[in-house]
């Protein structure tokens, strides 16, 4: 990682921790749809009310796009949570965007598509959050049916479960993300929001999330 990516990672976790996006809690876990325990919840929809996160999103994420060498010809949100972010990287880049249901619409033209859908174009799908990455490549067969080629999902951020390195590969589309879980507790712990004892809590979960879960009373 280059060293603007690595200041750009530190920045993004430190709104996101500012703003409440990001929550730290080993001692009283928050549980998963699954049933899992995690000592981490995240909702980046937050991001919306804060003009100024919001523009350091779109801002980073142009920054990955160049610094990746990216050639797209139009942005695409996943639905919904992406949708706002990839609009305004697609009005800061002057681009075409448009956004993907999680399933085709029950009326009208039944579209799962929405906005910019070129065959032949190149884009990148805009994601808020990834955890086991099932969602976010679920969006990429849609696209890949109407011959849009996806470049790259970028998202603002991941837990970095291997279970997304796994969905990713299987889908052979490269993850490019703002921050991470590591780089988030890294600055936890930096700010003396952290005990010892919970960093090690949490870089356990980060280890094994299933035995982190089934330890503290949750699903595996």
């Amino acid at each position: 990682m280059s060293e603007a990516l690595r200041s750009l990672s530190s920045t993004v976790a430190q709104a996101l921790l500012r703003i409440g996006a990001v929550s730290l809690s080993p001692d009283a876990p928050y549980t998963w749809a699954s049933g899992r325990y995690s000592p981490v919840y995240c909702d980046n929809r937050l991001a919306m009310a804060h003009p100024e996160v919001r523009s350091l999103i779109a801002k980073g994420f142009e920054q990955l796009i160049v610094s990746k060498r990216i050639t797209c010809d139009g942005i695409m949100g996943t639905a919904t949570a992406g949708i706002p972010h990839a609009a305004w990287l697609a009005e800061r880049m002057n681009l075409p965007m448009g956004y993907v249901r999680n399933k085709p619409k029950g009326h009208g033209r039944g579209n799962q598509i929405e906005g910019f859908s070129k065959a032949g174009s190149r884009v990148v799908v805009i994601e808020d959050l990834v955890s086991t990455g099932m969602s976010s490549t679920a969006v990429i067969s849609p696209l890949r049916e109407v011959e849009m080629s996806v470049e790259a999902v970028l998202a603002i951020f991941t837990y970095g479960l291997s279970a997304a390195d796994v969905a990713f590969e299987k889908a052979g589309t490269p993850l490019h993300t703002l921050t991470s879980f590591p780089e988030l507790i890294e600055e936890a712990a930096r700010s003396g929001s952290l005990s010892g004892e919970n960093l090690t809590s949490l870089q356990d979960w980060y280890k094994d999330p299933s035995v982190w879960s089934a330890k503290h009373g949750g699903a595996e």
